[in-house]
């Protein structure tokens, strides 16, 4: 991602908002990296960073942070922000959301900009969309005004709130809450260009080609980025099933694979992220994690929800909770 980043717009600042804690033995140098800044999650504007965090999965947190994230790099006077997902590759300059941003306060893309035509379509694709949200939050951009502002701390305080994977009741981590930015905020724009967000979700809609030149687009418009999300599990099989046997779309798989493999860092532990496991390396269920954010009143009793041993909430958990 920010290889990429820095291919297209070289002029960018980058920020790493990074939702983990290094293992033992690892370093995190920022002088070797493409990032001009970096903050972990426990630099945040956040409530009790340790409780905060243990009411939260991997994704349900790496969603969380971003709302906060966004307030700071606004705060230290950025004229514009774009968060881009870690999953992502640019492959041509973001021209569009450059020019929307001189007059729009927001940005966003939605997952689909036409009618699926199919039946399994509409059922991977449409009602997938009802469920995880219109807008696909691994992008979204803000310009530093009142309008921009006025949606970056509302969101914010959802996020810190409300960023979980709960679709039965209306939520979907950060995602389902921008649906209602449109109708909430003045100056937002939905950028309709196919260029944009082109996913497995969406690539049957707007197929990959490569021209002579060696230009990528999708549909008719130029490749600007690509989701890769889950490339490595459901997201190829997508890719595999709305590629319609077009190889072009695993030509940037096989590419973005690659550029994976060569920016692996060899020190650190596979499958690695702190605050999956308590403190004595037990894996977190998430009924510990669900019954902990609907216990407020467990959180002036257990300081750490890490803490391992007697008069801990885990201790507690296995002694109260069936």
């Amino acid at each position: 991602m920010a290889e990429t980043i820095r291919k297209h717009h070289p002029d960018w600042v980058l920020w790493l908002c990074l939702s983990d804690q290094e293992p033992e033995g690892f370093e995190f140098d920022l002088d070797s990296e493409e990032f001009d800044h970096v903050v972990r999650v426990w630099e945040l504007d956040v409530p009790g960073h340790h409780s905060w965090v243990f009411g939260h999965d991997v994704v349900e947190l790496c969603t969380a942070v971003k709302g906060p994230m966004l307030q700071r790099i606004l705060a230290s006077g950025a004229e514009r922000v774009l968060y881009i997902d870690p999953d992502i590759a640019l492959f041509a300059p973001l021209v569009h959301v450059e020019e929307l941003l001189e007059t729009k306060a927001v940005v966003l893309t939605p997952h689909l900009l036409s009618p699926e035509r199919t039946r399994s379509g509409v059922v991977d694709n449409e009602i997938s969309c009802l469920k995880h949200g219109v807008y696909n939050l691994g992008f979204v951009a803000v310009r530093n005004c009142p309008d921009g502002n006025n949606f970056a701390n509302w969101w914010a305080d959802r996020l810190r709130e409300f960023c979980h994977d709960d679709i039965p009741n209306g939520l979907f981590t950060d995602q389902r809450w921008c649906d209602l930015a449109p109708a909430l905020f003045d100056n937002v724009s939905v950028l309709r260009d196919p260029g944009y967000n082109v996913a497995s979700w969406n690539i049957d809609n707007r197929p990959i080609s490569i021209s002579d030149g060696g230009e990528i687009f999708a549909g008719d418009a130029l490749l600007r980025f690509f989701h890769f999300t889950k490339v490595n599990s459901v997201g190829e099989a997508q890719l595999d099933r709305y590629s319609r046997g077009r190889p072009e779309v695993f030509e940037l798989l096989r590419w973005y694979r690659s550029r994976l493999i060569h920016h692996a860092s060899k020190s650190l532990p596979a499958g690695w992220w702190r605050y999956s496991h308590y403190d004595d390396g037990v894996i977190i269920p998430r009924s510990h994690r669900i019954c902990w954010r609907q216990r407020p009143d467990l959180h002036e009793k257990f300081a750490d929800p890490f803490s391992v041993g007697p008069n801990t909430f885990r201790s507690w958990y296995e002694s109260n909770v069936r």
